[in-house]
């Protein structure tokens, strides 16, 4: 799978790792159930980028999925997090909103879906941190104008659109300030009580080549 894999560290960095713009995400150690709905979003249009489309247009899931694991179980150190640049309003904003979320629009806190140190839960909830303040804010804003989808009821996408633009621009400043706790894994469980129901998380997981599911 290493070697099959080579086109997609062509873009996001040796192993997975990410880019040094950022632009391109970390996949390394992120839950595969996360990455492997990630890859059918882009297979089946949810997502949109078309290098990403080309590649996986003719793949099965349990190809899919055993693409997931194989970056999954890639435990790599995090890099520093760059300095924070916004100015300290902003990013008081930014970390209200991840750790509170705002009741008079019905924005529930980051930490209560990905968990109180942002890492995210397995299987299917990704990490907020070891991401890049452009990539943050991109993937935001595209949930918020509707070009990024995931399964119905997609949950992201009904809190983005109650974000402003401020909003999106705090939250993503603060978060991608912040240095990754400890080996950076996601919790063994999800909360219990999730504020939203999200469809990517009834994600079937497939069979992939290797023997099974996790």
């Amino acid at each position: 799978m290493t070697d099959r894999v080579l086109p997609c560290t062509a873009c996001h960095g040796d192993e997975g790792r990410a880019t040094p713009d950022g632009y391109f995400p970390r996949i390394a150690g992120k839950p595969a159930g996360y990455l492997y709905n990630q890859l059918r979003n882009f297979r089946e249009g949810r997502r949109s980028y078309l290098p990403m489309a080309y590649l996986l247009t003719h793949l099965t899931d349990g190809y899919l999925y055993a693409m997931a694991r194989h970056f999954s179980e890639l435990q790599l150190p995090y890099a520093a997090p760059a300095p924070a640049t916004a100015p300290q309003t902003v990013l008081e904003r930014g970390e209200a909103l991840v750790r509170h979320g705002d009741a008079t629009r019905d924005v529930p806190a980051c930490q209560q879906c990905h968990g109180q140190q942002l890492t995210g839960a397995e299987p299917f909830i990704p990490s907020l941190l070891g991401l890049s303040r452009d990539y943050l804010s991109s993937q935001l804003g595209a949930w918020r104008t509707g070009q990024r989808h995931a399964q119905a009821p997609d949950c992201m996408a009904q809190v983005a659109r109650h974000l402003s633009l401020d909003d999106v621009q705090a939250v993503a400043a603060w978060l991608s300030a912040q240095a990754v706790p400890g080996d950076g894994k996601a919790a063994a469980h999800a909360p219990q009580a999730l504020p939203l129901r999200c469809g990517s998380l009834q994600a079937q997981l497939p069979e992939d080549g290797r023997g099974g599911r996790r």
